[in-house]
């Protein structure tokens, strides 16, 4: 196999326009394999969120993540075939770029339990309670985002 960074493009999606990509991955991921509601899933923020969609080289879509206005990331999704390839730390790092860029001094997001070590190694921190949502046990994690002057919070 070949090195997996220049096979897999991470790139800025556009909602509508990318619909059919984003929608799905997230079928595929959140509604098919953990048995979310579509109600759930599709929440009605969509049109207001920075998307970041990873692609093969044929444009095949193998993940995805959001963006929302208030600097929450949400909907961090890989196909389980493309897991272990560091495809969501990519996501994700771009996700946490775009914050920057808007101006967001933090990142949070609401982490499957399972998923923690995973946000924790890119620099996330778990607090408050755990709790479901869409019958799947989270936690909040945020992380401080790097100003301007190199500073952080």
């Amino acid at each position: 196999m070949s090195n997996d960074r220049e096979d897999v493009l991470i790139r800025i999606a556009s909602w509508p326009k990318d619909i059919e990509p984003l929608r799905q991955v997230r079928t595929v991921v959140f509604i098919d394999e953990q048995n979310v509601t579509e109600d759930e899933e599709w929440d009605g923020q969509d049109d207001q969120c920075t998307h970041v969609l990873a692609e093969l080289e044929d444009g095949t879509p193998i993940g995805t993540g959001r963006l929302l206005p208030d600097g929450k990331i949400g909907r961090m999704a890989v196909l389980k075939e493309y897991r272990g390839r560091d495809i969501g730390g990519r996501l994700l790092q771009r996700l946490v770029e775009l914050a920057q860029e808007q101006g967001h001094r933090e990142v949070k997001l609401a982490a499957q339990t399972h998923a923690i070590p995973f946000y924790e190694r890119h620099g996330f921190t778990a607090f408050g309670e755990e709790f479901p949502d869409a019958g799947i046990p989270h936690r909040w994690m945020k992380a401080a985002l790097a100003r301007d002057d190199g500073e952080e919070d």
